[in-house]
C-alpha cells in the first residue's frame, strides 16, 4: 500500500500543491477542468478520513503580482462542485495574516483554497523563508501536482524539508504518474515502442537518446521528421526543418543503428500547398516531397508502416503527434497512430500517453479511457523520460 493510502488524515490539515492551472475564457470560466479533476481522489481520501484540505497552486504567468485574470477565486464554484458540495474556503493570499487566519479557522472537513503563489516573485524562485510560510499553514504536506515536478520552485521542491519524512508525500495522482513512468522506463516489457512527434527535434533529442538504450523501436513523426529525412538527402519541399540539426540526426541514426534500435522514419506525407486548413493537398512519397508543398501529416503507406509496429509492441510510450491534427485535413495519420494504440492495449499491451499534443489528441478523438495511462505532466513527463531527477519528486523523497 502506498504512504498515502495507508495514512490516517484525521485531525490533520494536509497543505496540498495540487496543478490548477487550468484554461480560463475572458469570461473567467474553465474551458477544460482535467487537471482539476485529476486532483480530487487525493482530496476526497483526506476529508474522508476526517482531515481538512488547505490548497496551494500556481494559474498562468502573472508578471506584476496579483491579477484578477489569475486569480484562483474564479475556480472556487467549480471546485465545489467537483466535491459533491463540501465546505471550500478562499484565502486572498497563500501567505501572511489572511493566510495564517484562513488556515487557523479551518474545520475538520472543510477545504482551503489558496490565492495564486505566482502572484509572489518568490515561488519561482524557490525562496526558502516564502517555502517556510507555508509550510506553517498545514501539519502534513501532501504534492499531488506531477505537472510542476520538473520545477525547483518554493512549494514543490523547498518547502517538503520542514515537514519530518513521515509527514510529507506524494498524492494520488503524483503516485500513479511516478508508477506509470516508472514502468515504462525501467519494467518495460519487450517489444517497447516509443513514439515520438511534434515539430522539433531540439526538443526531443535527450529523450530520443535515453530511449535508445530501452526501446525496440522509436518511431519519429510529425514535423522533426523532416529534419531526418534531409539529413538522408531527401528533398523535403517546403516542410518544416533545422538546418542547424542536420548533423544531429545523422548521428542519432546512426547511433540507433549501432545499438540495433529500429528506427522508423515516415515514408509518405500529405503534404499541403499552404500551412492552412484549407490548403490543397496530395499524397507524396517522402523521396521527393515538390517544390512549394510542405508535408503536414503521415500518409497511407507510414500509417501502416507504423501501425504494424505497435500492434506488435508490448509497451507503448507515445510522446507528439503525427501532424497538423488540429487541421481535420492533416488529423489522419495522429488518428490512425492513436487506433493502433488503443488495438495494442486492449491485446494486453501497456500504453502511457504523455505530452501536451498527444493528450490533446487522445482526449479530441475520445480515446483517453482506452490507453492505460495518460499523464498529466507535459514537461515533467518529458524531463523524467529525459532520465532527469525531478525536484518536486527529490525533495520528497529525501
Amino acid at each position: 500500500m502506498s504512504k498515502f493510502s495507508g495514512y490516517n488524515f484525521k485531525g490533520h490539515k494536509a497543505l496540498v500543491r495540487v496543478d490548477f492551472n487550468v484554461p480560463l475564457n475572458d469570461k473567467y470560466e474553465i474551458t477544460d477542468d482535467n487537471r482539476m479533476r485529476a486532483a480530487v481522489p487525493t482530496i476526497k481520501k483526506i476529508l474522508k478520513d476526517g482531515g481538512a484540505v488547505i490548497l496551494m497552486s500556481h494559474l498562468g504567468r502573472p508578471k506584476d503580482g496579483p491579477t484578477e485574470k489569475y486569480s484562483l477565486k474564479h475556480l472556487v464554484y467549480h471546485l465545489v462542485s467537483l466535491l459533491d458540495g463540501a465546505t471550500v474556503k478562499f484565502a486572498e493570499d497563500c501567505i501572511g495574516p489572511k493566510a495564517q487566519e484562513a488556515a487557523s479557522n479551518l474545520q475538520m472537513g472543510e477545504v482551503l483554497l489558496l490565492e495564486n503563489l505566482r502572484f509572489h516573485k518568490q515561488e519561482e524562485k524557490g525562496d526558502a523563508a516564502f517555502a517556510q510560510e507555508l509550510a506553517k499553514l498545514g501539519d502534513v504536506y501532501v504534492n499531488d501536482a506531477f505537472g510542476t515536478a520538473h520545477r525547483a520552485h518554493a512549494s514543490t521542491a523547498v518547502i517538503a524539508q520542514y515537514y519530518p519524512a513521515d509527514a510529507r508525500m506524494f498524492g494520488l495522482l503524483m503516485e500513479a504518474e511516478v508508477n506509470n513512468a516508472e514502468k515504462v522506463l525501467h519494467n518495460a516489457e519487450n517489444p517497447f515502442t516509443a513514439i515520438l512527434g511534434g515539430a522539433k527535434v531540439s526538443d526531443k533529442i535527450l529523450i530520443i537518446e535515453n530511449l535508445m538504450e530501452k526501446a525496440n523501436n522509436i518511431i519519429i513523426g510529425g514535423g522533426m521528421a523532416y529534419t531526418f529525412l534531409k539529413a538522408q538527402g531527401k528533398e523535403i519541399g517546403n516542410s518544416l526543418v533545422e538546418n542547424d540539426k542536420l548533423d544531429l540526426a545523422k548521428e542519432l541514426e546512426a547511433k540507433a543503428k549501432a545499438k540495433g534500435v529500429n528506427l522508423l522514419l515516415p515514408v509518405d506525407s500529405v503534404a499541403a500547398d499552404k500551412f492552412a486548413a484549407d490548403a490543397n493537398t496530395q499524397v507524396v512519397s517522402n523521396d521527393n516531397i515538390p517544390a512549394g508543398w510542405m508535408g503536414l501529416d503521415i500518409g497511407e503507406k507510414s500509417i501502416q508502416k507504423f501501425s504494424e509496429v505497435i500492434s506488435q509492441s508490448k509497451t507503448i510510450l507515445w510522446n507528439g503527434p503525427m501532424g497538423v491534427f488540429e487541421m481535420e485535413a492533416f488529423q489522419k495519420g495522429t488518428k490512425a497512430v492513436a487506433d493502433a494504440i488503443v488495438k495494442a492495449t486492449s491485446q494486453g499491451a501497456f500504453s502511457l500517453v504523455g505530452g501536451g499534443d498527444s493528450v490533446a489528441a487522445v482526449n479530441q478523438f475520445g480515446l483517453a479511457d482506452k490507453v492505460s495511462y495518460v499523464s498529466t505532466g507535459g514537461g515533467a513527463m518529458l524531463e523524467y523520460f529525459e532520465g532527469k531527477e525531478l525536484p518536486g519528486i527529490a525533495a520528497v523523497n529525501a
